[in-house]
Formats: structure tokens, sequence, C-alpha cells
């Protein structure tokens, strides 16, 4: 419904925003003037312990000093609760004492025929709850058993059960005086003109109902027993009430859930919500069987800044979060963001509460990466860029994708991180990086991007920050170059093994396949099966090793590090190893600090905490510079070597 402008300022005149937005925080009483109509509380927007938040009633609007978000009486309810706007306007009207314009008959016709399908869903969804309980649900509540759902779950979540005939809902809905055009309209039956006589559209399905953001039921997805089904998955078709793209599957739920400064979970079924929400986590909702739609991503960014947008950990999943990310890249804003998660291979978040308990969940929350570690990710994972052109390419490609984002501000400092990520892997001192990080992007010869004479060729893009992230790990993403070579010199060069068995055994290698490499060389060599190079190799391969040896020689030979390599003096092998080794112990002990100091600063945002943080991020970039030019490789071996 369409509200005129002198009614919603009507609104405002009689409600103070004050009255509005006090109902949700609380006010600081030292910096609050009540009197003067100046009130001042921690944002419900965003986590903070002091008090940046600002709301005003003779200008009728807030303001926060922290995250930006700013608005009226009206913008307040819709972004912090997910509302739509009329009921919004309606809630207001209320407080005000005002009725609501009267509308035209279309309008009152529609409502009344929503109202009424409405009531329909309603006396469906009591259907299919009394027949799971019924004789007929017994396998449905085996199933949902099994799942690990309990009674309590199934009866929050209104889980039902559609038996397998084509009537009964049908014949149900008839006894309560249902027009069957009406079960139509619901989306109900399955009719047409190729369909003699209409029938029930869930058959020997477990219904989930769906609702809308005031928890009306309004669709249903039904979930196959029979494994011969046509589609496992089925949801109602599009309806007066139903238009799949603008809704998410427990939104109503899960916005009452996420408190005054928590978010919402992004997940990819309704299994996989009704379990985090058996769990403890009931801040979760989906899609409905699609992938997320630009009004789904507005909806989650209405009830908070940042949704963390979670994906199973297998190909389709990475993709899919990449699909999110250049969904998301256009609109954001300051306050307008999102963070992303990725399961365990072949793992989606009801297996991983199942066998890992809510402690599993957690920790995969806490390793949410934000957007711009995703998309840096996804442009240089595997990649190897060893000549001017592949350098460029990149640049290029970061231009383009940090061109779409429309807030200027936010696409200014987009356009700076990635120059900074640029540069610390191309390996600039960091003198230069400073200077360079004064200058605006496009300034001088740099380019965008910015470009550093003298940079070293061959490295893998992926910086040891990401490598070691769970988004690069669980998804089988690419072998860190300097852990690669590390391993492929001790299996060429057993002898480094014996002189450095301590730091070898707490090497704290990232890649699972690295992993399997060494442990398979340290049980060689304990055994004696191998006391050399050939032997040892030969021993390596006969454990089932042979694709992971093959890939990783194939990384360190692209890159150039021969000093590793089997032909390799001794001499040479020995110094590339202690450089590695020297990066890979700095950089292990600077991530763990760095991951201290984002939860310190994420749980006191003090200017020390954040001046520590930038200080400690300074030091990893360096570390990430020093990989590339390692002097004085190859002498021995007669050739020139490539850093890492």
């Amino acid at each position: 419904m369409r509200f005129e402008p002198a009614f919603l300022d009507e609104i405002r005149e009689r409600v103070p925003i004050s009255s509005v937005v006090g109902a949700r925080v609380s006010w600081d009483r030292r910096k609050t003037n009540a009197p003067r109509g100046d009130y001042w509380a921690c944002c419900p927007f965003h986590g903070e312990k002091t008090p940046s938040f600002h709301c005003e009633d003779r200008k009728g609007r807030y303001h926060c000093f922290g995250c930006g978000a700013s608005g009226d009486h009206f913008r307040f309810l819709t972004e912090l609760d997910g509302i739509d706007f009329q009921e919004c306007v309606e809630r207001i009207a209320a407080m005000a004492g005002l009725a609501l314009p009267a509308r035209d008959e279309a309008s009152l016709a529609r409502e009344k025929q929503r109202a009424s399908l409405a009531e329909i869903m309603e006396m469906a969804a009591c259907f299919f709850e009394q027949r799971l309980q019924g004789a007929d649900g017994a396998r449905a509540r085996a199933y949902l058993r099994d799942r690990g759902l309990t009674p309590a779950t199934q009866q929050a979540f209104r889980l039902g059960f559609a038996p397998d005939s084509r009537n009964a809902l049908k014949e149900f809905l008839a006894g309560k005086g249902v027009l069957l055009q009406q079960m139509e309209a619901c989306g109900l039956l399955v009719h047409g003109e190729d369909v003699p006589v209409a029938f029930d559209r869930f058959r020997d399905r477990i219904m989930f109902p769906i609702t809308d953001t005031g928890g009306r039921v309004i669709a249903f997805g039904g979930r196959a027993l029979a494994s011969d089904m046509p589609a496992k998955y089925l949801n109602s078709p599009e309806t007066e009430l139903f238009h799949k793209g603008s809704v998410l599957y427990n939104l109503a739920r899960a916005r009452k859930a996420k408190g005054r400064d928590g978010t919402l979970i992004a997940v990819e079924g309704y299994m996989d919500v009704i379990a985090l929400a058996q769990a403890g986590f009931e801040n979760a909702v989906a899609p409905l069987g699609t992938a997320l739609t630009e009004t789904q991503l507005d909806m989650l960014w209405r009830a908070t800044g940042e949704p963390v947008l979670c994906f199973d950990g297998d190909a389709a999943g990475l993709k899919a979060a990449w699909r999110a990310a250049d969904l998301a890249l256009p609109a954001l804003q300051p306050a307008r963001t999102a963070r992303f998660a990725l399961l365990p291979d072949g793992k989606d978040p009801d297996d991983l509460v199942r066998e890992g308990g809510p402690e599993a969940f957690s920790k995969v929350l806490q390793e949410a990466r934000p957007l711009a570690d995703l998309l840096w990710t996804r442009e240089t994972s595997g990649g190897v860029f060893d000549t001017p052109e592949r350098k460029a390419e990149l640049e290029r490609r970061l231009r383009d994708i940090t061109g779409r984002i429309r807030d200027e501000s936010l696409r200014f400092h987009y356009n700076q991180e990635m120059r900074d990520r640029v540069q610390a892997f191309f390996g600039t001192d960091r003198t230069s990086r400073q200077k360079r990080g004064a200058e605006r992007p496009g300034s001088g010869q740099g380019g965008q991007f910015g470009r550093r004479p003298g940079v070293a060729a061959g490295r893998l893009a992926v910086s040891e920050s990401l490598s070691q992230s769970a988004m690069i790990r669980r998804t089988g993403g690419a072998m860190p170059l300097r852990e690669a070579a590390i391993v492929v010199a001790l299996v060429n060069h057993p002898i480094l093994i014996d002189e450095n068995f301590d730091h070898v055994e707490r090497l704290g290698l990232s890649h699972p396949d690295l992993k399997q490499l060494l442990l398979a060389a340290i049980d060689a060599l304990a055994h004696e099966v191998a006391s050399d190079g050939p032997s040892l190799l030969a021993a390596i391969m006969s454990a089932g090793n042979r694709e992971r040896w093959e890939r990783a020689t194939s990384l360190v030979r692209k890159a150039r590090v021969w000093p590793v390599m089997e032909d390799a003096a001794i001499e040479d092998a020995r110094e590339a190893f202690a450089q590695a080794l020297h990066l890979h112990r700095t950089a292990g002990t600077l991530n763990k600090e760095l991951k201290a100091a984002e939860l310190a600063l994420a749980n006191e945002p003090t200017d020390e905490n954040y001046r520590h943080l930038v200080e400690i991020q300074a030091q990893f970039r360096d570390v990430q510079a020093t990989e590339a030019l390692i002097e004085g490789f190859g002498v021995s071996s007669g050739r020139a070597a490539r850093g890492f």
C-alpha cells in the first residue's frame, strides 16, 4: 500500500523518534539530555561499548558516528527488524493513535484475498502437523528422529507430513468449506488444462511451513521420503502470497533471535536451519532451494549490517560463495557487507553439529572471512604470476572488481586494499609501501594498484594469511609454495630432516597433501626403509603418494625454486631450507598474533588495540614481502634461483 507523504509526516510529528528507538536501546545517562530531546546510546546496528549512536527528536533522525547508520522512524524499524515498510507504518501509526488511510476497492479486494489465502495455508499447516503425529506419519517421524531432531524442535518449526494420497488435503480443506479455486490459488493442488482432476501437490513428503516476516504461513517445502521421487525437495509454486526469490526461510524467528548486537547466518537448506537452531544457533535463515537473490540479500542487510554467508565445503559451495560475492559487490556500503564461512569439505551445517556439536560450527563462524579476502582468494588462488603480463592481468581484474562498487568512499578503500595486497605479494619494501600508500589510486606511474621495479617472479599468489585460513585449507585450494618447497627439500635431501628434526616435527603445515608427504617421509626414515633421497622418494611413492608428490614438485618447478630439487647442491638446499623454515615459523607466529589482535579489538575496540592490530598487520606484510628474493641460491648448483 502506498502512503501519502502528508500522512507519514503527521506520524513523525506525533511520535518522537526517541519513543520508537528507546524501546530498543538503553539511553546513556551521562550524555543524554532528555528535556532537549537529545539522546545517546550504544548502537543497535553494530557492537560497541562506548555510545556513538545519537537520536534527536527535533530533527526526527538518528545517526551512528561509528557505523554510519542513519534514518528516521520508519528506517529504524525496517533496518533493525527487517520488516516491510507497510508493517512499520502500521506499528508507528498505532503509537500515534492514527487510523490508516482508507484503501481503494482494488486494494481492499487484494488484501481480503491474501487474508483468505493465508487462513487456508494455516489450515493446511495444521493438517500436515496432525498427520505427522498419526499412524501414517510413523515413517516420517522415524526419519526425523534419525536426523537427530527432537519432538520439541519439530513442534517449534511446525514440521508436518503429507500422506501418500492424491486427495487427502483436498478433501480435508473441502470439508472446511474451502473452494477448489482457493486451493489452487494457494498452490496446494496440481491443476491445469492437461490435468482432468486437480490433485494434491505434496504427497509422501515431510513438510516445512514457510512463513513471511510476520510469521504467517505463505508456502511449503516438501522433502520426499521415497528415493525414487523426481524431486527430492519441492516448493510451493509462485502465488499471490509467495514469491520464492523474496522470501528467506525462518527469517521471522531468526530476526528475533539475533539479539541487539547479533547477526544472521545464511545457510543453504531447511534442515541446516533447523539443526542449527536445535544446537543453539537460532539466527539462521536459508534461501528456498536456489542461489541467493538480490532481494534476499537486501532482506538480510535490513536485519543486520554484516550477515555471515555460510556455504558447504565443496566445489559447488565455493562457486556459490563467489556468486554471492559478485551479487553483493555493487550494493556494498560502509555499514553493509558480509562475511563468508566455508564448511569442511563434504560437510553441511547439519552434519557438522551432529558430529562435532555446537563447538564445531562456532569454529566455522569464528573463521569466517571478509568479502575482500574471498575476492582476493578467487582471483589469485592457484595462479603463478611470473611475468609482467600476468601481473598486469591480475591488477586489471582487481580494478574491474572494485570498480563495480557503487559507493564512492567504499570503492576507494577497496582499491587501496587491493593495491596494498598486490604490493605486499609482489614483494615491495615497507618504505616503498608507506610512500605509495599515501598516493591516491591511479596516481603516478604505478596505476591504480601500483607497481614495483625488480619484482621477484614465480611466487604463488595466495598469501600466507590466506593459505593458512580455513577457506583455502578446507576447499583443497592451492598448495602454499613455501610449504611445498620445505617438503620437497626434505624429501630430496633427507639429511635436512636429521639436522632439523625438532623443527621438522613441529612444522605445522596447513595443506593436507603436504602433511601426508612429510608423515610418509618421517615414517620411512624411522623404520629405516630409506637412507637417501632416491630411496626415500621410492618409499613415499609406494605408500600411494605419487599424485601428491607430483603436485608439489610441479609447483616448485613452475616457481623455479631450484635449490630444493634433487640435483641441487646440499649447500644450496640447506640454505634454501633454512630461509624457508625461518619465514614459515615467523609467519605462523604472526598469524597467531594477528588473530589474537583481531579478537582483542572486537572485544574491546580501543585505540590501543587498533594500533596493535595495525602494527601486526604491517609485520605480516613485511614477512610476505621478504619472501621475494633470497639472494645467493644456486651458486653451488650452477644456476640462478628464484625466491619463495
